[in-house]
């Protein structure tokens, strides 16, 4: 089984790991940042259609997602840029050409691309999946000049071929395995994989599209996830994922939530901010220092 490829490892027998400067946690933010097709059914719905009768054009769906790319990115992009906090950019691969005005924008905050499929959809019902990664790998490296190395799957599935299917496509770190708050590797026909710590409790859909908590959910639960890491950290590194969607957190009744939390982070000392490839590179790295693997 897929699960099988990744072996088991109790957190309180890993080896110690320090990060740099000395930080007891290594915090990285994830914008979300997806095309949806107004030709398909929606990835998610905030309206359910009237009657219970489907209908295409999804426009009220639709719109609800669109008014992220149009508006809420830009208060999440000064909430971050004004922060000076380094941002992982997990993008749908068109984009690039669909919404140049909000790529250039994270191009020019130097934010890191991160793979996030092509056109919003799962892994698993795409016909052909090694094409889409490389459609994927193809629109970002030609609108950044540089190709991505880390990846988030949409909805975060794969399948038993996904991760020797990124490796060979050039990435080196896959937020998609929410297994521990430290890396680890997996081992494919093309190299090691890292896996990168990701979240699907502090991330704005859970909070909000799932769970349909009031705002201030979003800043008590991810206060409190830090704040329990940032005690662990004094034993071992931990590290914190904050992921954020447009459309779901850069609303006018939310932003002010997320900012709060950056607030509240950066009020700490010996916090690292980081992205998922800076993550992954420092997790090799140590793991050579220290001569472990895995």
């Amino acid at each position: 089984m897929l699960s099988d490829r990744i072996p088991y490892q109790a957190s309180i027998d890993r080896p110690r790991l320090t990060l740099p400067g000395g930080a007891r946690v290594a915090v990285w933010v994830i914008v979300n940042a997806e095309e949806w097709r107004i030709d398909r059914p929606m990835p998610r719905t905030v309206l359910p259609p009237p009657m219970g009768q489907p209908l295409l054009p999804d426009v009220p769906n639709w719109s609800w997602h669109e008014y992220g790319m149009r508006a809420g990115f830009w208060r999440q992009h000064a909430a971050l840029t004004g922060r000076g906090i380094p941002t992982t950019f997990a993008v749908n691969g068109h984009v690039c050409e669909s919404y140049p005005r909000v790529a250039g924008a994270a191009l020019e905050a130097g934010w890191e691309f991160m793979g996030h499929g092509h056109v919003q959809g799962p892994m698993h019902r795409l016909e052909d999946q090694r094409g889409e990664i490389g459609r994927a790998v193809s629109a970002i490296g030609k609108f950044t000049g540089t190709a991505p190395r880390s990846w988030e799957s949409p909805g975060l599935t794969e399948t038993d071929d996904t991760l020797d299917l990124l490796r060979e496509a050039g990435i080196d770190h896959v937020a998609d395995w929410v297994i521990d708050d430290l890396p680890q590797d997996v081992e494919t026909p093309h190299g090691p994989v890292t896996l990168i710590p990701y979240t699907v409790e502090t991330n704005d859909i859970t909070v909000f599209a799932l769970q349909n908590h009031p705002a201030e959910e979003f800043f008590r639960r991810g206060r409190d996830q830090f704040d329990r890491l940032y005690a662990e950290g004094a034993d071992n590194a931990r590290i914190m994922a904050i992921s954020v969607h447009p459309y779901i957190t850069g609303v006018p009744h939310r932003i002010g939530q997320l900012e709060r939390l950056l607030d509240h982070i950066a009020g700490h000392e010996n916090v690292a901010w980081m992205t998922a490839s800076e993550i992954g590179d420092w997790y090799r790295a140590e793991t050579k220092r220290i001569g472990t693997s895995g």
